[in-house]
């Protein structure tokens, strides 16, 4: 069986392509279209060497070493200096596939042809993707301006045969080593080689694709979860009614109504309470569009923005080649590496992911009070010599506690470096990776709460409607049913990187039907 493909263009690379290539799902190439735009732009760098021009990122020094010119001679070393002094990195390494979608998102950053980068460099990283060689590169050294430049030194350093690169164990081992056992050499980098690989937004777009993958699953399962927590609280739908969505028809809200009307669609239990005495649900039911929907609207807004820095040119100098008029002119120094607009949107998308799990562990509570549930005390069979589930909300709160954390905005800070040159930063690496780490701590609420709604499930005689049985029977096969207290941990985990991966939401929408999107 064949494997897919995916080739990189400049102008057309997705998210789901990044995470194919990430889990290494995929094979690489360069369209044709392409290479031609990387060699005419290489042609522009050669050009301003032949004619001796002084040209900022070819041949002068960095930073705040602009004004020093580099001599023709020194032009190599210049750019493999440049790799080893910014190969700083502190921290855990990044894990495989964030340092797979780092480079995937540099080669289509570089394939757009305003970089000069030569076509050997790209060649090199597309036999590392397609061998699977992965650098070592541990995550904490960006700013977010002038792009990732220490992590994405770790990779450069591993393009030129130096440095670390990670064994099928995921530890580091030396990269010239197991170049040779794939056939490769280290590169020699030219003229603006080294600048190119490095100052860009790569890293901070990895860390935000991924966590973008993670909730193009989770949202719509939040949602599932809503409803599987509805069933068991006998909650009303009516607040879902399209009427009153189109009183206030921000889009979002509006959809997730949709979702909730079509996720209980068929309910047997929703039909056996349609003329209760209940006048009105706490606003954790009642609310839900409203804050799910303003969720879904960041998402959205989020998800924008990385499709359009995907493929986007975001390193310094940029060339925009005028064969018939060449010169120095065809280079402009700029500011496309500051990752502002990845850091607000990635702290915008954390503090969002708070308000979805806050909410979450108030349906948590109101499902193990028994006087609002009418439920036994914390689900247990005999209560008082039984917990029940009364500890799944108190690690539903650390984990809410810790999104608190990470709601708060990492792109409020920044520092001034490079003698003052790079005055103000964006910080972006950080909140995307905040973002990413807010994902998960979000996935483990979820799981708390859908693990609490299963089991209130189990005092009902009536089934639930077919999305949300076929999310609880999803979930028994991790996790039964109390028969006495035990411990959940491990329960919790699993079903928690169950709703992380899509599997489970591709499953019941095949099962039952796709949900409004």
């Amino acid at each position: 069986m064949m494997r897919p493909s995916v080739q990189f263009d400049g102008s057309t690379l997705s998210p789901a392509e990044v995470e194919r290539i990430a889990t290494n799902n995929a094979d690489v190439s360069i369209s044709t279209d392409a290479w031609h735009k990387v060699e005419t732009a290489r042609s522009v760098v050669d050009g301003i060497l032949e004619r001796g021009e002084t040209v900022y990122g070819i041949n002068t020094g960095f930073g705040a070493l602009v004004d020093q010119r580099i001599s023709p001679e020194d032009l190599a070393q210049l750019q493999t200096n440049l790799i080893r002094s910014h190969a700083t990195a502190l921290g855990k390494p990044m894990s495989r596939a964030s340092v797979r979608a780092m480079m995937a998102v540099r080669i289509n950053s570089l394939v757009k042809g305003h970089s000069g980068v030569h076509p050997d460099v790209l060649k090199q990283l597309i036999a590392f993707l397609n061998n699977d060689i992965v650098p070592f590169v541990p995550r904490i050294g960006s700013l977010g301006a002038s792009g990732d430049l220490a992590p994405l030194s770790h990779m450069a350093l591993a393009l030129i045969g130096e440095g670390m690169v990670l064994d099928e164990h995921d530890s580091p081992v030396p990269t010239d080593g197991v170049l040779k056992e794939h056939g490769l050499i280290g590169i020699g980098l030219r003229a603006k080689d080294g600048l190119s690989l490095i100052n860009g937004t790569s890293q901070m777009l990895a860390f935000m694709t991924l966590a973008e993958r993670r909730l193009n699953s989770l949202l719509p399962l939040a949602d599932m979860i809503l409803c599987t927590s509805m069933e068991a609280r006998k909650a009303s739908v009516q607040p879902s009614d399209q009427r009153v969505h189109q009183a206030r028809p921000h889009p979002g809200q509006s959809l997730v109504a949709e979702r909730i009307r079509a996720l209980m669609k068929d309910s047997p239990i929703l039909e056996s309470h349609a003329d209760c005495d209940r006048v009105q649900d706490a606003y954790s039911f009642r609310c839900a569009p409203q804050v799910h929907g303003a969720v879904l609207q960041r998402y959205s807004a989020m998800a924008e923005t990385l499709n359009i820095e995907l493929n986007s040119a975001t390193d310094n100098p940029l060339i925009f080649p005028d064969p018939k008029n060449p010169g120095p002119h065809e280079v402009i120094s700029q500011g496309n590496f500051h990752g502002e607009v990845i850091a607000l949107a990635a702290d915008s998308m954390s503090a969002a992911l708070f308000e979805l799990a806050s909410i979450s562990e108030r349906r948590i509570d109101q499902m193990l009070d028994p006087a609002r549930s009418q439920l036994p005390a914390f689900l247990a069979k005999d209560s008082g010599l039984e917990s029940g589930l009364m500890i799944v909300q108190y690690v539903a709160g650390a984990s809410l506690a810790e999104l608190h954390g990470h709601a708060t905005p990492r792109a409020a800070f920044s520092t001034s470096t490079s003698a003052g040159q790079e005055d103000h930063v964006s910080m972006g690496a950080t909140a995307a990776w905040n973002l990413l780490e807010a994902t998960q701590r979000l996935s483990e609420v979820l799981a708390c709460e859908l693990f609490v709604a299963c089991e209130a499930l189990e005092f009902e005689s009536l089934p639930p409607s077919p999305y949300v049985l076929a999310l609880k029977q999803r979930v028994r096969t991790l996790a039964k049913p109390l028969d006495g207290d035990r411990t959940t941990s491990s329960e919790l985990i699993q079903i928690a990187e169950a709703l992380s991966d899509g599997a489970w939401l591709a499953r019941i929408e095949a099962e039952v039907g796709r949900i409004p999107r």
